[in-house]
């Protein structure tokens, strides 16, 4: 009988879940280097969110560990090996860059954590490396561009000139925007990019202008974008060759660029799943209380990293906070009702999103500080052009 009843306790140990105190999240981003002024947008949403919950994922007291990723795919690697494999973490999520999530994938993925990107979109990851655990609260890098290359068809350019920077999301970028737009592409400059990227660009905007383009298309993150929008002005190109752009005028840049009066960039637009004028509770919420905190509006990445933080808390409480369920938590993300600052979306089979894009207009608030609004919806419910490649269902 003794024997009898030690195997049974044994047995129901087994059988219940193995409860933690608290959801690990490792947060990967860039910390150091000039890229900084983007991951600490990004980190200031990420505390936001866990401020806004309290501190908790249901009963789970929420822990975050940052990783800083040096702005380099070595590093980022590094720093992600860490987070899986010494502070065992539950999720890892953040990279703004493609080559480093690319780079720090598979040390996630084979490890049996959740991969959540709050930015990067390789096209890689949205096809054949798609995976049953990585899913993503921005967009695959291709989709923005192709709603501006649309934006472009409807507004009647018919030829263009493109800079973008010399890696992954730069040709996935330039990629797009060739995908939909129906014009003439009378040159095109990658440049060089990294911890020592070319921020000068002025015999690349002369080849530009001398091109005879109907506009330019840039895409041109962080640091160069201030970089490449102060020489935009100094060249006297407004009026001559109009800015269209992805990813380079933002509420990080914008400041600086209104300190520096440079109003060449008023009246440029840009297209975006995301705008702080969406009018949707949550967003409103998010926007101001970020502005109150931080006396300046969220970018995008600060929206994508708060959605994450927003998105892995509701999964781990619709599982009761059981971290051994990876069915309950993949099916509970798939779900996509945590209420995003984008309004509603799906998820596609390959993880990513389905959403809408929009051209949105900089424009100078009632307050007088620069910022963006909506002009009007490109794509309704939008999906990458690399799911059929993803072998999920």
């Amino acid at each position: 009988m003794k024997k009898f009843v030690t195997a049974a306790v044994a047995a129901s140990l087994v059988s219940v879940p193995a409860w933690a105190e608290s959801v690990k999240i490792g947060f990967v981003t860039t910390l150091t280097t000039g890229a900084a002024v983007i991951g600490n947008d990004m980190k200031n949403a990420v505390d936001l969110a866990v401020e806004h919950l309290g501190g908790k994922a249901g009963d789970l007291d929420i822990e975050v560990i940052y990783g800083d990723d040096g702005f380099a795919p070595e590093t980022g690697k590094q720093v992600t090996d860490k987070l899986v494999k010494q502070d065992d973490v539950d999720f890892v999520a953040g990279y703004i860059w493609s080559h480093v999530l690319l780079a720090s994938r598979k040390s996630v993925l084979d490890a049996g954590k959740f991969l959540i990107s709050a930015n990067a979109g390789p096209s890689q990851m949205a096809g054949k490396l798609c995976h049953e655990n990585f899913f993503s609260t921005s967009w695959q890098n291709d989709q923005t561009p192709m709603a501006m290359g649309e934006v472009l068809n409807r507004q009647g350019v018919n030829s263009l000139y493109i800079m973008a920077p010399n890696y992954a999301a730069g040709k996935d970028m330039v990629a797009g925007v060739e995908r939909t737009f129906k014009g003439e592409i009378l040159g095109k400059d990658l440049t060089k990019w990294g911890a020592d990227a070319q921020l000068d660009f002025s015999a690349e905007l002369a080849k530009a202008k001398a091109s005879g383009a109907d506009g330019i298309f840039v895409f041109y993150p962080g640091a160069a974008g201030g970089a490449f929008i102060k020489q935009y002005q100094q060249a006297g190109l407004k009026d001559v060759l109009p800015l269209y752009s992805v990813f380079t005028v933002d509420a990080i840049s914008l400041p600086k660029l209104q300190e520096a009066g440079f109003e060449a960039v008023l009246g440029s637009r840009t297209t975006q799943e995301w705008d702080p004028t969406l009018d949707n509770e949550a967003n409103m919420k998010f926007v101001s209380d970020f502005k109150a905190k931080h006396g300046t509006y969220p970018s995008f990445y600060a929206a994508q990293s708060y959605d994450a933080i927003m998105m892995i808390a509701d999964a781990v409480e619709a599982v009761g906070g059981d971290l051994s369920n990876m069915d309950g938590i993949r099916a509970a993300m798939k779900e996509a009702d945590y209420g995003s600052v984008r309004g509603e979306y799906s998820y596609g089979n390959n993880n990513l999103p389905i959403q809408n894009f929009y051209l949105r207009e900089v424009v100078e608030d009632a307050d007088g500080t620069w910022t963006t609004k909506v002009v009007e919806t490109v794509f309704e419910n939008h999906q990458d052009s690399f799911a059929a490649e993803c072998k999920l269902n």
